[in-house]
């Protein structure tokens, strides 16, 4: 049976992830697209199928549409995402899936009451590498995790999305909220949760704007660079670095510090995963480099959610693992405007 979907929000990550996804997986067929920009959802009707509708509540209550991503502005999600599953859509919903707790405890809600698979977002739990380095730990290879550090940065979204200015929404306040931290931080929260099966639960954070201005000129109204300091309930301690001011390679690493060794996961462009044990001896794993914005590859989401859907199965990131990483990346924010230490009970 073939699922007809809708895409709300055409732009970088729609026209890279979502829309050629759908378009290769065989129980897919786009139906309706939609974009605040006309143009930018006739040019993804185009290349990939689908009408163009003439707004998102179209997408969200046509009754041949049985599952949505939700690609639209941070702002947008609570709504959108809401208003789909209440509509009896199943949804994919961009990270960050809200820019409040209470937005994102809304739309957890919609789910519940509608029975409806809720997924978010968070692909680096699907990249191949970070899989094979989680069937590593719980193997024991490092015994257990002291500390980590984890980076996710690159030359920031006016070179990506899909206007390629600096009047991006990501600049934005009002539309992108949580900015760098939103953007790539609320990423390599989750994957630290993914990969050591582990809370978070105290957070200390710096952010700044260091280096990115708007159209006029003006330092940007969002962070452009967070650094955290994090503890997990086992009381391993770490460092997270994000942002959009790194000018070079895009770096996308995470370092694990064990009892046994050490765990580099894509610190080496030649090695996706290298193991060195404490005696020295080194493991390299190649298993398949991570999409960056500028190296597209198959992230993989689109065949999970459509795989939950067609099982009726938990998705690989739940609404509660999305709201869970928003939880940290707030309190990091919290910690970085107050100077004060956050804990987080879970």
């Amino acid at each position: 049976m073939t699922l007809k979907v809708g895409i709300i929000g055409c732009g970088s990550i729609a026209t890279h992830r979502h829309a050629p996804e759908y378009s290769s997986n065989p129980y897919t067929q786009i139906h309706l697209v939609y974009d605040p920009n006309p143009d930018r959802a006739q040019k993804l009707a185009d290349q990939y199928g689908g009408q163009v509708a003439e707004s998102w509540e179209e997408v969200v209550h046509h009754p041949d549409i049985t599952a949505i991503s939700d690609c639209s502005t941070n702002e947008m999600h609570h709504i959108i995402t809401t208003q789909a599953l209440l509509a009896g859509k199943h949804v994919l919903c961009e990270k960050p899936m809200a820019t409040t707790i209470e937005g994102a405890e809304t739309i957890l809600a919609a789910a519940r009451t509608s029975g409806k698979i809720l997924m978010i977002d968070h692909n680096q739990r699907l990249v191949p590498a970070h899989q094979k380095a989680r069937q590593l730990i719980e193997a024991g290879e490092l015994g257990k995790i002291l500390s980590f550090k984890t980076n996710f940065g690159h030359k920031g979204p006016e070179y990506w999305s899909a206007n390629r200015t600096k009047g991006t929404w990501f600049f934005k306040k009002s539309r992108s909220a949580l900015g760098v931290a939103g953007d790539l931080g609320i990423h390599k929260v989750d994957l630290l949760r993914y990969l050591l099966q582990d809370e978070i639960v105290q957070v200390s954070a710096f952010a700044d704007v260091l280096d990115k201005k708007d159209e006029h000129g003006q330092p940007i109204e969002v962070c452009d660079h967070m650094v955290c300091l994090l503890k997990t309930r086992s009381g391993a301690v770490g460092t997270a670095s994000f942002s959009w001011s790194y000018y070079g390679d895009e770096d996308n690493s995470t370092i694990l510090y064990g009892e046994r060794g050490i765990m580099k996961i894509f610190a080496d462009p030649q090695k996706d995963i290298e193991i060195v044990n404490a005696g020295g001896e080194r493991v390299v794993y190649k298993i398949g480099a991570m999409q960056t914005n500028d190296a597209q590859t198959k992230s993989g989401v689109i065949d999970a959610f459509v795989e939950a859907i067609r099982t009726g199965t938990a998705p690989a990131v739940t609404g509660e693992d999305g709201l869970q990483a928003l939880r940290i990346i707030e309190a990091a924010m919290e910690s970085a405007a107050t100077g004060k230490r956050v804990e987080l009970f879970v």
